[in-house]
């Protein structure tokens, strides 16, 4: 009596996004490949060891879940047989072709068929056809990518939000998933945070601030509400750090600036994600509501960048990063001596025994209350003096170019569409390839002349604002010099330095020069 041997085939079927976004046919769908490859084997009296199955999972990722359970059994040698529809439902990579179909499965004794190919490697001379094959599927993948890359690219350059969800403080609208508007809770607390930087509290502190206010940490915000996360929970407890808070600090994006294109993945087949350089990024102003007014994220910004050092509770004195060493210009660090903190060289204190420097010591309690006095003095001085140079004067050359500035926008915007109009007509054969490349330098040339112009208005208008800045930094000191204490934002805003000299050891007199930004 004849045996009969029992030949067991794996079912693998994927379908992903690439494929719904190219409106593919009913005939690709998870249950038609299902019942089109469960027919194929029974018609060859295949029994069928089991149906493997990735659904929203591109043909070039080689991390898809059933996929390599079905590898991980063939090398195990538990069916002879892989039953595909398609070459590219198994892969859309070149290197698993030849990886596994040319390579592994033969060793493995295990047979490739992809039914709507005719690939089967049990026929001979039918590898160069799979290669072709394999080759055919690798390179529209690419030109897939670049197509949606430059889509992307183009909702970017219009303003247009692409992420997945906004940073903290935005929701996405209902009305259009490309436009952002505040989340009412999350911004105050936005809010606050810049507050407090504003008041000289340091990153440390103001996370231990929201922490102690009970305030969950952003992620933890979105989790709550069921909001998807980019970022997993690491603990249960939704607690703030510095870096959160030193991110919400710095973005830009609060002040209603839409800035994408920050990380971008090294190519289509890899999941390495690396940073842009920042002139690449895609910056458009005033795409949605402000959280954050410009003029209060500069002054945080300012502070941000001074050199401060804390001690061990996120708090700064009032003057740090503004104190330098008459001498040798460098920054006067922070130290106590029982219950009173003083100021002295940095240069001194970490030269050790060269001493490259003098302590130039200065006791801060001191120094603030001078500090204090000489700019309460200054800011009401000033203004008794020339109240009426602080009145704003009609500015018609500044009128003037925001007009020309707005009309070059304008023009700008419709040589860009211009631009891509032309692209479509040649797609479409409208217009000639000659005609293409003549219309096209054109409207470079245009486009390129309207952006130098814009350039030269930003730059006199940035000038421009000096003067006006002189104003309305004076007007700011005036609200807060009615609070009790100087806040640091004023301090910051009107002192570019301080320097200290040596104490006079015969007169005991020490001198503190204050250079001021008015």
């Amino acid at each position: 009596m004849k045996e009969v041997y029992q030949i067991l085939c794996a079912i693998y079927t994927r379908l992903s996004k690439e494929d719904e976004d190219k409106h593919q046919p009913e005939s690709e769908s998870i249950q038609n490949q299902k019942s089109l490859l469960t027919r194929y084997a029974i018609d060859h009296g295949w029994d069928i060891y089991s149906i493997f199955c990735d659904e929203d999972f591109s043909g070039v990722d080689s991390d898809r879940p059933d996929f390599n359970r079905m590898i991980e059994a063939a090398k195990q040698k538990k069916f002879q047989i892989i039953l595909c529809k398609s070459q590219s439902r198994f892969t859309r990579d070149m290197e698993l072709v030849e990886k596994y179909i040319h390579g592994l499965f033969p060793i493995w004794g295990i047979r490739f068929i992809a039914v709507a190919d005719n690939a089967d490697t049990e026929i001979k001379g039918n590898k160069k056809a799979r290669q072709i094959n394999g080759l055919v599927n690798e390179w529209y993948l690419e030109d897939l990518s670049e197509n949606v890359r430059m889509v992307f690219d183009l909702k970017r350059r219009e303003g247009k939000y692409i992420g997945g969800f906004p940073i903290y403080g935005y929701r996405k609208d209902p009305a259009d998933k490309n436009h952002i508007i505040p989340d009412p809770e999350a911004a105050e607390v936005v809010r606050q945070i810049y507050q407090w930087s504003l008041e000289g509290h340091g990153r440390q502190n103001i996370a231990y601030m929201l922490n102690r206010r009970g305030i969950p940490n952003p992620t933890r915000y979105k989790a709550e509400r069921g909001w998807s996360c980019n970022h997993p929970i690491k603990n249960n407890f939704g607690l703030w750090n510095k870096v959160t808070v030193g991110r919400i600090l710095t973005n830009e994006m609060y002040t209603g600036v839409m800035i994408q294109g920050r990380r971008r993945k090294v190519s289509y087949k890899s999941k390495v994600v690396v940073d842009t350089p920042e002139s690449e990024w895609y910056r458009v102003e005033g795409t949605h509501e402000a959280i954050i007014d410009r003029e209060t994220f500069e002054a945080v910004q300012r502070g941000l960048k001074l050199r401060t050092r804390t001690d061990g509770t996120g708090e700064t004195h009032l003057l740090a990063g503004l104190v330098k060493c008459g001498d040798c210009g460098s920054t006067m660090s922070k130290c106590s001596n029982g219950n009173r903190s003083y100021l002295r060289c940095k240069l001194y204190a970490d030269s050790g025994s060269k001493r490259l420097c003098t302590r130039h010591s200065v006791r801060l309690d001191r120094l603030i209350d001078l500090i204090s006095e000489r700019i309460r003095y200054y800011v009401q001085t000033y203004y008794r003096l020339d109240p009426a140079d602080l009145q704003p004067r009609k500015d018609t050359r500044r009128e003037a170019l925001e007009q020309e500035q707005k009309n070059l926008t304008a023009q700008l915007e419709k040589h860009s569409q211009a631009l891509k109009t032309l692209y479509l007509d040649r797609v479409a054969g409208v217009v000639s390839e000659g005609q293409f490349v003549e219309l096209n330098q054109y409207f470079l040339q245009e486009k390129s002349r309207l952006e130098r112009r814009l350039e030269q208005i930003a730059e006199e208008l940035a000038n421009r604002e000096h003067l006006e800045d002189q104003a309305g930094l004076l007007e700011r000191a005036q609200e807060l010099l009615k609070l009790e204490t100087v806040p640091r934002e004023l301090v910051v805003g009107l002192i570019d330095r301080i320097e200290i000299g040596e104490k006079n050891p015969a007169t005991g007199r020490q001198e503190a020069k204050v250079f001021w930004k008015f």
